[in-house]
């Protein structure tokens, strides 16, 4: 059987569909996977068929990030609109002649819409929590903005928004495209896999039967070969503190860069730039300059991780066994930054735009409390025995064995 994996979206969202995708060749099926020609290496890594989509999201982030949550959310929507068109047309030709679309980010609506004009199931995924519940409020909205009361609203809101932002431009290639009817509301009721890990955040109870908390999408590095440069800094010392943001752009490299030198106060670290534009900062000695590096084989190492809060940095973290200190810029990283907090692996969230030495040398000193640590190992433990791939694949044969009129 043929399944075609889309998204689009950062590292972060690609890397997880990767390694579904290779999980699911590896139980036979034929996958093609397709999102930002940025964040394909992980699908190249792990043997995934992958193409790209039209669109370049890192530009994007280094355009708008420096304005900040709001200048990139509007910036993320005016990308999807403008991309929507050449995303069907894409999706249409990648998907004819397979069985299911995976669809997920920002390319979630198109998915949906090819698979219904080729009459074929499509199956919701992503690594934010999207189906409404009264268990916790959208990952959308600042920690602490809504009552427990309105948690199940606040998730109908931010749904209901999404779809207002994209509608027109979506129901223009329904229309002339696919030959299909326009979307009156909120399409809604199709499968929804979530990558997330239930000890981060348990299955809600209120959900309905097609949405399921698989555990964290990732695959085993089987054969990855330090560079002799980051194997020395290894052994030359005490586990070192990790330090990146990932995709986050727009960031004021010299003052972060004199924060963390203070902050960490000589401590032995390891820095990933990632997006952020400080790839020619030098540091002292004790600070050693990474690039691209698979977390599986890194985190365990490290004696704390420093990150922004994209979901699958926090549950790589937090499944290495080890504390955070979460320093969110926008979306959902917030949301994920308080459920570390919750676990006891991480002290309350930095804020991104003003974080300063003070701030992140308390936040380290909190790491490094032997409870916090204790506490980090067992979260690891938990996620450790579950079994995030094994359960989506399971639930995706279950699904396209099911009549597309079922679901």
């Amino acid at each position: 059987m043929r399944l075609l994996v889309l998204t689009y979206g950062t590292e972060g969202d690609t890397r997880p569909l990767a390694a579904l995708g290779r999980a699911l060749r590896q139980s036979g099926y034929e996958v093609h996977l397709m999102g930002d020609r940025r964040t394909l290496g992980s699908a190249n890594e792990l043997g995934v068929p992958a193409s790209a989509l039209s669109g370049d999201i890192q530009e994007l982030f280094s355009e708008w990030g420096k304005q900040g949550p709001k200048g990139t959310a509007k910036a993320l929507v005016r990308l999807t609109n403008n991309n929507t068109m050449r995303w069907t047309k894409e999706a249409l030709a990648a998907a004819r002649g397979c069985d299911a679309i995976i669809t997920s980010g920002l390319a979630g609506f198109v998915g949906l819409s090819v698979a219904e004009h080729l009459g074929i199931r499509a199956i919701g995924a992503g690594m934010i929590p999207l189906t409404p519940s009264r268990e916790f409020p959208s990952a959308f909205l600042p920690p602490g903005w809504v009552p427990t009361i309105l948690n199940h609203a606040s998730l109908r809101l931010t749904n209901q928004l999404f779809w207002l932002a994209f509608k027109k431009t979506l129901n223009a290639a329904r229309e002339s495209l696919l030959g299909l009817p326009p979307w009156r509301a909120l399409p809604a009721g199709h499968p929804m896999l979530y990558g997330i890990s239930p000890t981060i955040l348990p299955q809600p109870a209120d959900w309905p039967s097609y949405a399921l908390m698989c555990g964290q999408w990732v695959s085993p590095t089987d054969s990855f070969s330090p560079p002799p440069e980051l194997a020395a800094f290894l052994r030359a010392g005490p586990p070192p503190i990790y330090v990146g943001f990932g995709s986050m752009a727009g960031i004021d490299a010299k003052r972060t860069a004199e924060t963390l030198v203070s902050a960490l106060d000589g401590r032995r670290a390891l820095f990933y730039p990632g997006w952020s534009g400080m790839d020619n900062v030098v540091f002292p000695d004790n600070i050693h300059c990474i690039g691209p590096t698979p977390h599986d084989w890194l985190f365990p190492q490290t004696a704390a991780v420093v990150h922004h809060g994209g979901s699958g940095t926090a549950h790589s973290a937090t499944r290495a066994g080890k504390p955070s200190v979460v320093v969110p810029f926008a979306g959902d990283q917030f949301f994920w930054a308080q459920r570390l907090a919750r676990l006891g692996v991480a002290p309350p969230a930095l804020n991104g735009r003003h974080f300063n030495a003070g701030a992140l040398a308390n936040a380290l000193a909190f790491t490094e409390k032997p409870g916090v640590r204790e506490r980090a190992i067992r979260a690891g433990e938990s996620m450790d025995r579950e079994d995030g791939l094994g359960t989506a694949v399971a639930a995706i044969e279950s699904l396209i064995g099911v009549r597309q009129s079922d679901g």
